[in-house]
């Protein structure tokens, strides 16, 4: 439970750093053009310690109607791992293809596809790169804080389980962010 409070502070204390999606925002009746339509954003995840991760994570998606939204991800993440005799560094990245769906304001359903090409490490320290796939499905809440603006809470599961997921069955993957209008 340390943990998950931990995460929600840092997540909290770093949500500037944070810009998701723009699905909170309320879409006029009149759209004038396509390019309304369409929404930027993403996240980045910091995590230092004797495992330390800096991640960024891009993102852009289309509205398809009010409620249902699409979009593409991609994911870098730099790792620098200490907790063994070595340190292991590696570059992980990926992308993914993710639609939500707003069941009403402010609560939303969530599914996504990822892969990630994960540098893997054995017992003796030798490496391989190795594509690891996802389905992350959940849901969401986004509560708008100003005209252009909004909090993102969200959890998923991966319900794939690939034996090299860092994800465990039945473990929860929690995102908090304030999103920006672009």
């Amino acid at each position: 439970m340390k943990h998950l409070i931990a995460f929600i502070l840092i997540g909290l204390s770093c949500s500037l750093l944070y810009a998701q999606d723009s699905t909170a925002v309320v879409v006029p009746k009149q759209q004038k053009s396509s390019k309304d339509k369409i929404y930027y954003g993403g996240n980045i995840g910091l995590s230092f310690g004797s495992y330390t991760m800096i991640a960024i994570r891009p993102l852009v998606a289309y509205k398809f109607t009010p409620k249902l939204s699409g979009g593409v991800k991609l994911s870098y993440e730099y790792i620098s791992d200490k907790r063994y005799s070595s340190t292991y560094n590696s570059s992980n990245y990926g992308g993914s293809l993710f639609a939500r769906y707003r069941v009403v304001q402010p609560l939303y359903l969530h599914a996504e596809y990822a892969a990630m090409n994960y540098e893997l490490y054995n017992a003796l320290g030798e490496s391989q790169r190795e594509w690891v796939p996802f389905l992350l499905v959940g849901a969401g809440y986004s509560q708008r804080v100003s005209a252009n603006s909004w909090l993102n809470v969200q959890i998923l599961f991966d319900v794939l389980q690939n034996e090299s997921s860092p994800y465990k069955s039945g473990e929860p993957f929690y995102s908090i962010g304030v999103g920006v209008g672009f």
